[in-house]
């Protein structure tokens, strides 16, 4: 009879505790905090496979949370773990994003100080240029292609300013990939002009 007792007893003390556990909501308000910080970091953008695995793990947890709010014997206790590792991750996610778009505005600088360099070193080279009749037409367009990429290259800052950072640096790549095509181009009309001259 006390066995029995005890045992009912023990049953219900278990009921009580394990029905007593609650949702860790303050866990999951912290990951969901984290996550936010980092879609606002644009982490979504520039570090979008890391940032999609972090959402995959938090719809998962979400849903062995949903699944344990059905259970007689509640414990959220591997959740709780879960949800941290979730918030650190996603608040180091927004350091590295933050980093990588350093990275970026860094990158595209140095291509638009290359690109400078590039042109003025192909404008100095159209100056040598033969200026006979067809070498002059061919000299002149290639000037105004130069400066077709150096108004290109002027409206560069401003992207970035405004945070276009992926549409500065295509840009900034393309405009010097031209401006290396012209000076390619030039250089091989400036040599057999002086090799026609010997």
């Amino acid at each position: 009879m006390k066995k029995s007792f005890v045992a009912v007893v023990v049953i219900a003390m278990a009921l009580m505790i394990g029905g007593c556990a609650k949702v860790p909501q303050v866990e999951l308000d912290a990951a969901n905090s984290a996550i936010l910080k980092a879609s606002v970091a644009e982490a979504n953008v520039y570090m979008e496979a890391e940032y999609t695995a972090i959402l995959d793990s938090m719809k998962i947890i979400e849903a062995e949370v949903e699944m344990n709010k059905g259970k007689l014997f509640k414990n959220f206790d591997d959740v709780k773990v879960k949800l941290a590792n979730i918030e650190a991750t996603s608040m180091q996610l927004v350091v590295s994003t933050v980093a990588k778009k350093e990275a970026i505005v860094a990158e595209v600088n140095q291509i638009l100080a290359d690109l400078k360099t590039l042109t003025d070193e192909t404008t100095v080279l159209a100056e040598q240029a033969p200026k006979g009749k067809e070498g002059k037409a061919a000299i002149e367009a290639i000037k105004g292609e130069l400066t077709a990429v150096g108004s290109s290259a002027a409206e560069i800052p401003g992207m970035l300013e405004q945070g276009k950072l992926m549409p500065a640096k295509a840009k900034a790549q393309a405009a010097y990939n031209k401006a290396v095509s012209l000076n390619e181009e030039l250089t091989t009309v400036v040599e057999k002009y002086n090799s026609k001259k010997k």
